[in-house]
């Protein structure tokens, strides 16, 4: 009888560990994009039983499109995150939600970002992160009070639903061609760990993300991944690309060209310019 209580006490303990597992996994977001007050809400549930180590993941995106420095001397993202500081470096020429579609960033081979008390001017080039940096936010610049802007293009084969995991610290937002899926002001507890998987639609063909996180102090990381599928299905650019011009020549077959004689900028046209 002993021993069968210890061995009836093991397989309870078992399962009880089993089934915190399944308490301390990553929630799923649905229902976007996001809407009216949900624009600059956090996720309900946002705790930290929900941190979710991703760590072994092999699809974390290690090449981003942006501005070539980070927006500094911000006042703590919590005030930032109400104002859109690519409008107000561009004239509004190019805005936060614009950047997240293909017509916003074709206007960046013509526009530098401005921001004369938050590091200055910032052209547009191809960075590298490490995924497993916990600064892989740090650009050569101060490290507290800081801002990232990236962008990727996502070419899906057809019209899909994909699974986007982001781990960030701080507050991160994110938009997908024009629209905003994503918005939380918790970081996720490490670089590679996430508190929420969102589910997301992509359209057949270009898909434009702008990711961005602002950091007020410590470790400074933002990191993304999708669902394996998605992987398998899509190509993110940058790709090869290792500058401005590059990422463009990449993405140059996704880009919409109008018939002739319509007003419509085409990407041919920018070219030439």
């Amino acid at each position: 009888m002993k021993k069968f209580g210890i061995f009836t006490l093991a397989i309870v303990f078992a399962l009880v560990i089993s089934g915190s597992h399944h308490v301390f996994a990553a929630d799923l977001l649905q229902g976007g994009p996001l809407e009216g007050d949900a624009l600059l809400a956090d996720p309900d549930p946002n705790g930290d039983d929900l941190r979710e180590d991703h760590a072994d993941n092999e699809n974390w995106i290690t090449k981003w499109y942006g501005p070539d420095g980070n927006y500094e001397n911000s006042d703590g993202f919590g005030d930032e995150a109400e104002r859109d500081h690519i409008a107000l470096g561009t004239g509004d020429k190019i805005t936060q939600v614009s950047l997240s579609t293909m017509s916003g960033l074709l206007m960046t081979q013509g526009v530098d970002v401005e921001w004369p008390d938050h590091g200055g001017t910032r052209a547009w080039t191809v960075f590298e992160i490490d995924p497993a940096d916990g600064n892989n936010m740090n650009r050569g610049g101060p490290v507290d009070d800081i801002e990232t802007y990236a962008v990727i293009v996502i070419d899906a084969p057809s019209a899909m639903t994909a699974i986007m995991s982001p781990a960030h610290d701080d507050h991160a937002q994110i938009w997908i061609n024009g629209e905003k899926w994503y918005n939380n002001s918790r970081w996720t507890g490490a670089a590679r760990t996430i508190l929420h998987n969102v589910e997301v639609e992509l359209q057949k063909g270009g898909n434009v993300l702008l990711y961005r996180c602002g950091e007020g102090g410590g470790s400074a990381y933002f990191n993304l991944h999708f669902d394996d599928a998605t992987h398998d299905a899509v190509t993110i650019y940058p790709k090869d690309a290792t500058d401005q011009q590059g990422f463009f020549d990449e993405i140059a077959p996704l880009t919409p060209v109008e018939p002739a004689g319509k007003l419509t900028t085409t990407w041919a046209d920018i070219k030439r310019k």
